[in-house]
């Protein structure tokens, strides 16, 4: 791994997506209208306030995971990949230079939806807002990293977003935003224990109804950062070149 391939790498994701505006605009804005839109469905019921720290983690996750799964396909089906690897650049330079950009660009779109979201829609938060879009940020950053992940296994882009169900949906249904997890039966309970949204959504709880969040949060964002890290591990050792 070079730091300035890592680098020059994510540039060029970078310099790509300024000129892609409607995935800009799937990026930092369609998180934003989404809590809007939940925001007068509930019509100022205590419902919002419930769930919207949840919410706050889940969009953002997906989002990423969507956009980061179909772009690095892209770049594996039009040999944009397999050209970057006959230079001085490994697995490990693409992943991480990709993570990096995106990681960046989650920066963003987390700044956009908590703004919007604690100022106009009135989320109440009792811990500290950098505290809660640090939460943000790593909750986006898994879904990217999970995104780089799965593209490997993926030769079409509907194939990639064929594994959106498949790695999205059960975490969101499991992760705590329906029903508690400690209310579960004991298998789906246990199932909840070992996928890593469920962390970044009791992150989330944590930080918006604690003045003074409890050590537990830390022990739950270890946990979102360790599965980033090793989706981003998995994504190095099963990147292919091109599709067959």
């Amino acid at each position: 791994m070079t730091a300035a391939v890592t680098v020059a790498t994510a540039r060029r994701v970078l310099a790509q997506l300024r000129h892609d505006r409607r995935t800009v605009g799937l990026l930092l804005v369609f998180p934003a209208v989404l809590m809007t839109i939940l925001r007068y469905v509930f019509d100022d019921g205590p419902a919002f306030d419930r769930i919207a720290p949840a919410l706050l983690g889940i969009f953002p996750f997906t989002v990423m995971f969507l956009v980061t799964s179909v772009a690095t396909l892209r770049e594996r089906r039009g040999g944009t990949l397999e050209r970057l690897m006959t230079m001085p650049m490994g697995r490990l330079d693409f992943l991480l230079g990709y993570a990096l950009a995106f990681g960046l660009v989650a920066l963003l779109q987390v700044a956009v939806v908590t703004a919007v979201t604690v100022g106009p829609l009135g989320l109440d938060v009792a811990g500290p807002l950098p505290l809660l879009a640090l939460v943000a940020v790593l909750d986006a950053l898994l879904g990217t990293a999970l995104g780089l992940a799965v593209s490997a296994f993926a030769r079409t882009e509907f194939q990639a977003v064929q594994f959106l169900p498949v790695v999205v949906l059960p975490q969101a249904l499991l992760c705590g935003l329906f029903v508690a997890r400690d209310r579960m039966a004991p298998l789906l309970e246990w199932v909840s224990a070992a996928l890593p949204l469920s962390y970044a959504v009791e992150a989330m709880n944590l930080v918006t109804r604690f003045a003074e969040p409890p050590g537990e949060l830390w022990w739950d964002v270890a946990v979102v950062a360790g599965a980033s890290l090793l989706a981003l591990a998995v994504g190095a050792a099963t990147l292919r070149r091109r599709s067959p």
